[in-house]
């Protein structure tokens, strides 16, 4: 079964980055289309981010230009890269399977004003 671990989560201030990642097992990574969400308190879950096996990306209008999706096929990984963050971006974000609908634990980030 695909496993997905993320890391890179944490406590920032405003204007900071982080930089998530996810690992996933399995041996048909580069075929997957892969997302990451986030869900903040008292909102909905929403697509922050995909990047499709071929290589084409798609953001959310809240995080275009300050994030940037990627994926490394060579090892499994699929990171977010955060830039200017602000408040509204405090959530627990989740690395997804697209392909199969594989859902990571999810990771806390949090931004201070």
């Amino acid at each position: 079964q695909v496993q997905l671990v993320e890391s890179g989560g944490g406590l920032v201030q405003a204007g900071g980055s982080l930089r998530l990642s996810c690992v996933a097992s399995g041996r048909t990574f580069s075929s997957y289309d892969m997302g990451w969400f986030r869900q903040a308190p008292g909102k909905q879950r929403e697509l922050v981010a995909r990047i499709m096996s071929g290589g084409n990306t798609n953001y959310a209008d809240s995080v275009s230009g300050r994030f940037t999706i990627s994926r490394d096929n060579a090892k499994n990984t699929v990171a977010l890269q955060m830039n200017s963050l602000n408040p509204e971006d405090t959530a627990v974000y989740y690395c997804v399977i697209l392909t199969m609908n594989k859902w990571g634990q999810g990771i806390q980030v949090t931004v201070s004003s």
